[in-house]
Order: structure tokens, then sequence, then C-alpha cells
């Protein structure tokens, strides 16, 4: 019986098997990527991202709780740096949300970014995909925090969650970021400290600053204590009130075909590269390659289209 199937079944062990399979590129992962595919889209996929610092895991933590209280299972892809010295990353599952490790209808799986940028990791949407078909109702992608870039998460989770703290000079990390655009609710996270209404008026200001069609999504700020619980209830709110936007007009398959589409492009673009570098790698043509450009013999330009000429026909 393939992995595929037993993750069908119900096989915990099998679908944690198979993201291990697929976060380490193995042989054979694709095609079971394949049988479970048409078994996906039925999770609703929360993003929460933000800089460090701002208690998106606490936050996650809770997220949980409260997903879970409504008797929704729930699935957890946690994305950590990896160290570019030594490749090493800090898992922190088990770490972060020991408490649900018992729970039956929780997954949660840590992954390093190993060099990705953007914020998540290479194999993040396939071991999405993969708690999906294990039917999960709610997957939660918590990004790797490292601040202006990580906005890939807008591209994979239906909901993104800007995870936001006072004190920090958000309003204007916010600006510098681009995550007005990214953000589908800002969550002020720790209000109990000081300056915490300051950073949600900001936030708000900025909000209301773009221009929006009358029908447009306008994000709301909701204040959290994520360590208390505080505001929780108004969080989920504010996510399920999304979702119903989104499930409104079809905009929720159109979000799914602008994923699809994108994802499509991705995989595309790394076949083709993998398959042509392979190629020239073999004829033993690289270096020559290299070389020739480094010269200035040829241009990088005329060397990559002699290339795509030469084994794309």
């Amino acid at each position: 019986m393939s992995l595929a199937e037993k993750i069908l079944q119900g096989d915990i062990r099998a679908a944690a098997r198979l993201m291990r399979h697929v976060d380490d590129g193995m042989p054979g992962a694709v095609e079971e990527l394949k049988r479970l595919y048409p078994y996906t889209g039925k999770a609703y996929i929360v993003g929460v991202t933000g800089p460090p610092g701002a208690g998106k895991s606490t936050l996650t933590d809770k997220l949980i709780e409260a997903f879970r209280s409504k008797n929704l299972k729930v699935g957890v892809v946690a994305v950590d740096p990896t160290s570019p010295f030594s490749g090493g990353a800090i898992l922190g599952d088990r770490i972060r949300m020991n408490r649900h490790a018992t729970d039956p209808g929780v997954f949660i799986r840590s992954l390093g970014t190993r060099g990705h940028l953007g914020g998540l990791s290479n194999s993040a949407n396939d071991v999405v995909h993969i708690l999906d078909a294990m039917g999960m109702d709610v997957v939660i992608v918590e990004t790797v925090g490292v601040g202006q870039d990580e906005v890939e998460i807008v591209r994979t989770a239906h909901t993104t969650l800007v995870v936001m703290v006072p004190g920090l000079g958000d309003d204007i990390q916010a600006i510098k970021a681009g995550i007005l655009e990214i953000g589908d609710i800002f969550v002020v996270n720790k209000a109990d400290r000081p300056d915490a209404d300051r950073t949600a008026r900001d936030l708000s200001i900025m909000v209301d600053m773009k221009e929006r069609s009358a029908d447009e999504w306008c994000p709301p700020v909701v204040m959290t204590v994520a360590q208390k619980s505080d505001g929780l209830d108004a969080l989920v709110e504010q996510v399920e009130a999304h979702r119903t936007y989104l499930q409104a007009e079809e905009r929720l398959q159109r979000h799914e075909e602008e994923k699809s589409r994108q994802r499509f492009s991705e995989l595309l673009k790394e076949r083709l590269f993998a398959q042509v570098f392979s190629r020239i790698d073999a004829e033993d043509r690289v270096k020559d390659i290299v070389q020739a450009v480094a010269r200035r013999n040829i241009d990088p330009y005329t060397a990559v289209e002699e290339i795509l000429k030469s084994h794309l026909r």
C-alpha cells in the first residue's frame, strides 16, 4: 500500500513519513503527492506572519485551542530559520505547542527554511496539501518571522494575519515591509503593553489610507494578549468573517486559481532549470560557459539564449 493510500485511511505515521520525504526531496515523494492532490482543496488555510518577537507562536497555540473548541481538526506548519553556516534549524513544534501533542485532532509539523526566501520553505505548500488530504479543517502556516521579505505567505493562505507588537517602531516597519498589502487582518499582540492603543490607531489610519472599491475587504485591526487568550474570540470571528467574504461572489475560486497559477509557474521554472542544467552539467559545459562569461568572451544573456535554443527544441 502506498503512503498516500495509508494517509487517506488516517495513518498519521505515514503522513509524517511523507512530509519528511517531501522536505528531503526523496525519490517517489512527488508521485505520492500526485495521488493525494485530488483529495485536497477542502482545508481553510490561515497564515500567521510578522516580525520576530511579536508572539506568533503563542498566538498560533491559542488559535489551535480556539479552533479545537469548535470541534475543527487543525494542522500546523511552523517554519523556522535555517542557519546559513551549519544548515541546521531549531524545529520548535514540540517546544512551542507541546500541550497539543496528545490531541488526535491536531498535527504539527516544523520545517526549516533551508535558504528559501519569502518566509516559507520549499516544501511548505506540499506539507499543507498533505495536511489537507489528511482531513484537517484548518491549516495554520506560521512563517519564519524574518520581516520585510516574508510576503510569500499570501500565495499560500486564504486569510493572512499580520502580527505586530507595540514598541518596535511598528508603524515605520509596516510601511517598509509593504505588509499593508498582504494583511487580511492586523493583530496588535501583547496589547497590555504601553503604546498598544497608539500602534492599533496608527495601523488603522494606514489601512484607511489605501483606496478600495466599495466591495473590497477592509482589513480590521484586532488587539490581543495571546498569553492570556484575551481578544482571541474577536480574532477568530474576524477570520470567519474574511472566509465568508471570500466565499461570496466566487472570490475563493479566483483566489485558488491565482494560487494554482503561482504554483504552476514555480514548478515549471524549477523543472526547466533542473532539466537544462543537468544536461549541460553532464556535457561538462558549465565550467566553459562560466569562464567565457567571466572573460567577456560572451555575455550571460547570449549564453543563456544559446543553451535554451540547443536544449528546448
